[in-house]
């Protein structure tokens, strides 16, 4: 039996016209043969462990890298990110490494600065529903990772990027980062299960993002096997050169070592799946 989503959801549908999207960034497609594995700190914190981060994921071949500059966070006391300074430091990252920056953007006011300097702009999860913002993202000129929500139907979530394609945007990756469920022992639950689901009814690329989905340094690596193994396009993977020193999402956060040892430990199950790293 074909699961069917709503006729409501037209663009991002998959339909006979519009069967698979490639989304470019420079040298990486994402949707393609390659899986793109996106990687970096949570956050900017300094010129030294962005630049040392950069370094040790393009060395474990990271096809991008990742870092926020603007932070949203559940307390007014916590880090919130460097801002235009942070966006600056990701621009000198991806002189000196060569890797295309994704970082987040949080406001429609912000989106034209943030466009300035990155790649790709995040929409975060708890973004989903800001739709002046889904609406700006939607006029821009550079490719968009929408994140699921915090408790989001895959309608919901696709309904959200309706907003983006509508404004013309078309570049939409989509990223499943966990969802709130009864459970306390992970940060939330990995819905893997909304990798092939969305294959099958929407042309729109997926990535993973273990680190968020799971909360804790050792599911990273399992959650970024199964990931691959249910076809995900990408992965989205937090690493920090101390992550006991992060000031923030430390305890997900990978070390250089540990992220060298996912790639290798991923590259025979993208080989299985008739894909690559």
């Amino acid at each position: 039996m074909t699961i069917e989503i709503s006729r409501r959801i037209r663009l991002a549908a998959k339909s006979e016209e519009r069967q698979k999207t490639r989304v470019k960034i420079g040298d990486v497609e994402i949707g393609g043969r390659k899986i793109a594995v996106i990687a970096g700190p949570c956050s900017v914190e300094s010129r030294e462990q962005l630049m040392e981060a950069a370094r040790e994921v393009k060395a474990a071949r990271a096809s991008m890298l990742r870092g926020g500059a603007f932070k949203p966070r559940t307390l007014p006391y916590s880090f919130q990110g460097l801002g235009e300074e942070g966006l600056k430091i990701l621009a000198d990252a991806r002189e000196e490494y060569g890797l295309p920056i994704v970082t987040e953007v949080m406001s429609p006011e912000n989106v034209g600065l943030v466009e300035r300097y990155a790649d790709v702009l995040q929409i975060g999860a708890r973004n989903i529903q800001n739709y002046p913002l889904l609406k700006r993202v939607g006029k821009a000129g550079k490719p968009v990772l929408l994140k699921r929500g915090l408790a989001s139907t895959i309608e919901e979530w696709l309904s959200a990027a309706e907003y983006v394609l509508d404004g013309g945007n078309e570049d939409v990756i989509l990223c499943e980062r966990g969802i709130r469920a009864y459970q306390k022992l992970t940060r939330f639950t990995l819905d893997i299960t909304a990798v092939p689901l969305l294959k099958e009814v929407s042309h729109l690329p997926v990535v993973v993002d273990p680190s968020h989905g799971t909360g804790h340094r050792s599911l990273v690596a399992p959650m970024a096997r199964a990931a691959v193994a249910a076809g995900a396009d990408g992965l989205l993977i937090e690493v920090h050169p101390m992550p006991e020193e992060a000031k923030s999402d430390g305890a997900q956060s990978l070390t250089p070592e540990g992220f060298n040892s996912l790639m290798r430990g991923l590259s025979p199950i993208a080989e299985a799946m008739g894909r690559t790293l």
